[in-house]
Parts: structure tokens; sequence; C-alpha cells
């Protein structure tokens, strides 16, 4: 039987395309990396419909790509070897909502901002942590590639908040991870062994990820922002380590931007939060005492006269950070998500303003601190989406990007398939070699996402 015939007994016609235009879109994404080529699209709608997908993809030989929403920026989920991507989106539904025992469980095509307009309508009193993303990035994608949220300094990146899952193995076996493995609540995955470490972090070449239970957080009903600036990048570490000790922030990033004139500081952006408005204003106070005890109080400078859109963009959840990027002509826009020290902050922040002019861009900044130990260091670079050579020099600024983040002991976040080969290439050889037995394990056949990942 013809492979799209086989599709459509599976899900119906009307969730299968092998449509040129279609399969145009499905094979790249909206950053620099180049595409690939798809030759069907389906459309699942449950576990149960992958699980078939997937045997016959073993039985064919036929490559599998799962995608959220696509938006990655750095193709790892552009069908790199043709075959079937399988677009999650169908499988939408909120499924429960644990107040008490404070989870969510999820289909995998859950948008973040589905998922945020349902809590704010019929549980205000919670949160989950939103990334930095459009609206219809998916939930359980971004926890899945140990994504972080408007609440990571708080409470730690999304991957580090998964209670439980419900994953389709390569040979298209359905397994629950964590206690409701047990028939039971989704509200842990511990104190079991822990398997959802075989798919967070694997770009889809473990399996495919159908449910994801979150943990959920309180949502404060008071939130302020409070900004201080800098020119002297090598206290950032010192002035990082003391924010985060005082353990009272919601949300922490810092921007910086070489155009316009006042953009060019190290802005220090603190979002707090509180149930009681008392508790908020302390918490204001006590950082702006911080620095004004910091260094003698001539370093860091309070900024009094925030104009109020920057406010509004800061307050909102997500915090719309990025639009402070230099967006050229065309409208491309790929980062390398740099995971470092925080002591590394100085030489990785002059080697972004280095790497920036030497492929004449304006360099801007986005870093959110993470728990206090680690920052998400964001090396941005924009490009036109209409010149080829333009695309090649953000690829290029990429690759050199990368490589700072290693030589600077980091790790590179979401990387582009260069990027994943530097990492492998750096690892300690065992653990190299232990990443692809668990891939034959599961996978024998190399049929999901083959190509990211790939030792």
């Amino acid at each position: 039987m013809p492979i799209r015939d086989a599709l459509v007994d599976i899900v119906g016609v009307d969730r299968v395309s092998n449509d040129p235009a279609e399969l145009f879109i499905y094979s790249r994404d909206s950053g620099a990396q180049p595409p690939g080529r798809a030759d069907f699209v389906v459309l699942p709608k449950t576990a149960e419909e992958i699980s078939a997908i997937l045997r016959l993809a073993n039985r064919e030989k036929i490559p599998v790509t799962p995608v959220g929403a696509g938006l990655t920026l750095s193709g790892i989920v552009v069908p790199e070897r043709g075959g079937i991507v399988l677009d999650m989106k169908r499988m939408d539904r909120i499924l429960e909502v644990d107040e008490l025992n404070r989870y969510v469980v999820i289909e995998a095509g859950v948008s973040q901002g589905a998922l945020q307009a349902y809590l704010k309508k019929h549980h205000p009193r919670f949160q989950h942590s939103t990334p930095e993303a459009p609206p219809t990035a998916t939930v359980t994608a971004n926890a899945l590639i140990h994504g972080h949220g408007h609440i990571s300094p708080r409470y730690g990146i999304n991957s580090d908040m998964i209670a439980g899952m419900e994953v389709v193995l390569p040979s298209g076996e359905i397994a629950r991870i964590g206690a409701c493995a047990l028939k039971g609540k989704w509200f842990s995955r511990g104190p079991l062994p822990d398997l959802a470490g075989l798919f967070v972090g694997w770009y889809g070449t473990t399996g495919i990820v159908t449910r994801i239970s979150l943990k959920l957080f309180p949502k404060p009903g008071f939130r302020q922002v409070i900004v201080f600036k800098t020119d002297d990048i090598d206290l950032l570490p010192e002035a990082i380590a003391e924010i985060m000790y005082l353990d009272m922030a919601e949300d922490f990033f810092l921007i910086m931007q070489e155009k316009p004139d006042w953009m060019n500081h190290a802005f220090l952006v603190v979002i707090l939060s509180g149930h009681f408005e008392e508790e908020l204003e302390f918490k204001k106070t006590a950082y702006k005492r911080l620095f004004s005890d910091f260094k003698g109080g001539e370093c860091i400078s309070f900024v009094s006269d925030l104009h109020p859109a920057l406010e509004k963009r800061f307050l909102d959840v997500p915090p719309l950070a990025a639009l402070a990027a230099d967006f050229r002509k065309g409208g491309g826009f790929q980062y390398t998500g740099a995971i470092l020290p925080v002591d590394q902050v100085p030489a990785a922040w002059r080697k972004g303003i280095e790497i920036s002019h030497r492929y004449g861009m304006v360099c801007s900044y986005v870093h959110q601190v993470l728990m206090g130990n680690s920052i998400m260091f964001g090396f941005n670079y924009s490009f036109n989406r209409a010149d080829e050579a333009d695309i090649e020099k953000a690829r290029m600024a990429l690759e050199e990007s990368n490589r700072a983040t290693l030589d600077l002991g980091g790790m590179i976040w979401k990387g582009e398939k260069s990027a994943q080969k530097m990492v492998l290439a750096k690892m300690e050889p065992n653990t190299a070699a232990l990443i692809r037995r668990v891939q034959e394990f599961l996978d024998p056949n190399r049929i999901m996402n083959p190509g990211k990942w790939e030792v």
C-alpha cells in the first residue's frame, strides 16, 4: 500500500498532506539554518494514532520528525532526511488542573497562550512558567528542550517542572513516566527511576511525548519592575550574585543594545511580585538599599525615569525584552542560547560585541539569570531573509558564538546541527557513546528525527 494511503487509513484524509506548498512550510523554520525536506505532513489527535504511525514508519524505514510550533529557530525540527512530519497541534486538550496538588496535565499541542488564558479564566490563583516566545509556542516542546520561563530565576527551568509524561516509544509502544505510571495522579515523577531524562533534551530522537504534567505555581496579585544600570560589566557577576542572594525576585534579566544611545548600558531588570502591597514595597526597598550600599553606591544606579512603555513590556508575561533586538530589513532573527556560569558574563559580553562588529551588526543582548548559578546568555543576530549573503553572515556569527560558549565552559542551548556536533566533539567520549547506545536501544532503525544528536 502506498505510504500516503496507509497514513490516511490511520488518521483520515483531512489530516494527511503531501501538497508541495504545505511541505515547503514544514521543511524549514524561521531561523538562519538551511531547509530540509518533508515528504508527508500528518496531524495526529491521539497517542494511539502516533503509535500506529511509528509502527508503519519502522516497517517502511521512514524518518519521523515531531513538531510543536517549530519556533526554536535552530533547525531542531527541520526534517533533515525527508519522511513524515508529525504536527502535534491537533493534540490541544487541557486535560486536568489539580489546584490542591498544584499540577496541570496537557496534551503536546497545547500552546503557551492557550494554557495561560485557561488558567487566568478558570484557576486565577495559579500560573505556569511562561517563556519569552510567541503565544503559539507549545508548552510541552519548551519543557522538553530545557526551556526557561518568566519564573525560572525563582523556581528553575521548565524541564525541572515536569511531574509526569506519556510517551510513544519509537517502537510504537505507549509508556507513562512518574506517578501516572501507577495509574494514579500526575503529581510527581519521583521517587521512581527518573525515565523522563530519556526524552528531555533529546530533540525527539528517543520518542514522542504526547502528554505532560507540569507543576503550577502561585500567582501573586501584585507585580512591579525595578531597574538598575551600570557601564562597568566587570561588576555584573557580583551584582547578579547579590540580587539572587536576596532571593526575592520573580524574574531577573539583563538587557543591552548599542542603539539608540540611551540603551547602550547594562540594564539589570528585576521583576518583583507579592500577595500584598506591603510585601511588594518591602522587596522594592530592599533592592534599592542593596545597590545604594554596593561598592559605595556609585557603580550601579537606580533607573527612576523608566518609560511607561518599557515598564509594561517588562511586566508583561512573558516579558517582551527581546523586542530590544535590532531587527533588520527582511526580519530575520536568531540567537544562540549560551548557558554560562555567572562569572563568565563579562568575557561573554565582550566576545558578543566583538562578533557582532566583525559581521557588521548592532550588538544587543537579553540574558535571563537561572536560579543564581547560571545565566542564559543570548548572542543575538539579525539578518535579511531575502539576502543569502546576509543569512550566511548570521550563520558564521552563530558558529563563532557557539565556539566561544564552549571555550568559556558553557553549554549551548537548543543548538543547531553544527552546534550539536561541536558539543559532541568536546564531550567526554564515554558520555557521547552512551548517548549513541541509548538512541540505538530505543530506536534501532534510527527513524526518529535523524541527524539530530548524531554521534
